[in-house]
């Protein structure tokens, strides 16, 4: 074998081996907020370590005034920077109109894709009973923020809000790093 096709070799081991360099998502921690306790409050909200290859999140929020007609979700992200900064998005959508036409917001459609099937807010509304996420294991967030839409490394913070007939009910926070 030359030196060239010997260095044309090694250019595409390098390559290869370049290819196969994946990014990994894990779970930080968890904060949940009932800005109005006589509207709602959370039962749990907490993220659990199984092992190192499995944690989950897992949040339910009691709803005490139901049936609710009227719900709004905003969610920001933010990236750490010197403390955290917004980064990418920032959206506010009518959650009774999105989950009749789900195209109807992107942004919101691509989260929404990664806890649809932990969720029980995924039928039209009205509400009448406890909204709840379990189980969220961090291979499903992983694969959405890597595969599906690569994200830069770093620690990000996804933010929603949760408004409800027009006043702020509930914040929950999901902080993460890409690594």
């Amino acid at each position: 074998m030359s030196n060239k096709e010997c260095l044309i070799f090694q250019l595409i081991a390098i390559l290869f081996l370049v290819a196969e360099i994946t990014s990994k998502f894990e779970f930080t921690n968890v904060m949940c907020t009932s800005l109005d306790k006589e509207f709602g409050d959370f039962e749990h909200c907490y993220l659990k370590s199984v092992n190192r290859s499995y944690k989950y999140v897992s949040v339910k929020y009691n709803l005490l005034k139901s049936p609710v007609t009227k719900i709004k979700v905003n969610l920001a992200m933010f990236k750490r920077f010197n403390g955290y900064r917004p980064f990418m998005y920032n959206v506010t959508v009518d959650a009774c109109r999105f989950l009749k036409n789900r195209k109807s917001s992107p942004v919101i459609n691509f989260w929404f894709n990664v806890i649809e099937n932990y969720t029980n807010f995924n039928h039209l509304c009205p509400f009448n009973h406890d909204i709840s996420l379990e189980k969220l294991p961090v291979e499903t967030v992983n694969f959405q923020v890597t595969d599906v839409l690569p994200f830069p490394e770093g620690d990000y913070l996804i933010e929603t809000n949760w408004i409800a007939y027009d006043i702020k009910r509930a914040e929950l926070k999901f902080y993460g790093t890409i690594s």
